[in-house]
């Protein structure tokens, strides 16, 4: 029966050089061990010593801790290269007008996309004007490119951001974001979130805003 550690260990280096996309034989290129330790390693036989385990993570770029701990290890490297890309040009985009928002839909061709960046600019100066907080599935990060902008929160009492200022929050709490200056307010938020159907979310959510 194979030993519990060495059968970890074994099992989380291989799922490291798959990911790497790597064979035995350029593992033990890269980290200058040999092959045959490598072999037995992967098959739960041997375990490493402390300076062997450094040299192995060396050479695969990796923390100590991704080897026996299969929760740490690089599970998007699991998932199959897509190759995707898209490039957003000035003044390009999907435009939706709303009461309080003017968003502009970045990478658009792009679908099931689980991060969806958004320029906005803010327009609602007040909370009574604003109505009921939004709140959505995932996590999102704002960044002020121009004028200042007034942040509520469910939780938290109210900041005031200016140009270069930035914050990361929790979608599904409560939230808005106010025009708190005399000049238009504009920024890019980055949406976030493991449902698919993200960007679907969004839209749904500002086409209702503009037919309130």
């Amino acid at each position: 029966m194979l030993d519990g550690v060495h059968s970890q260990l074994g099992h989380c280096l291989k799922a490291a050089r798959q990911a790497r996309g790597l064979t035995l034989k350029q593992v033990a290129e890269r980290t200058g061990l040999a092959l045959s330790t490598l072999s037995k390693v992967e098959n739960g036989l041997m375990s490493l010593t402390y300076d062997k385990l450094q040299q192995l993570t060396a050479g695969l770029k990796m923390e100590i801790a991704e080897l026996f701990n299969p929760a740490t290890s690089r599970s998007d490297l699991n998932r199959p290269v897509t190759a995707r890309r898209s490039i957003s040009r000035a003044g390009h985009g999907q435009v939706v007008d709303t009461k309080f928002y003017t968003y502009n839909y970045q990478c658009t061709d792009l679908i099931g996309k689980r991060m969806v960046p958004i320029m906005a600019e803010v327009r609602a100066r007040s909370l009574q004007e604003f109505g009921p907080l939004l709140r959505h599935a995932g996590e999102e990060y704002f960044l002020v490119t121009s004028g200042s902008v007034a942040v509520h929160t469910e939780f938290y009492a109210p900041e005031i951001l200016h140009e270069g200022d930035g914050i990361y929050l929790d979608s599904t709490m409560g939230h808005a974001y106010l025009n708190a200056g005399a000049q238009p307010a504009r920024g890019i938020c980055v949406c976030t979130s493991e449902a698919p159907d993200l960007y679907e979310q969004l839209h749904q959510i500002a086409v209702r805003e503009g037919k309130s």
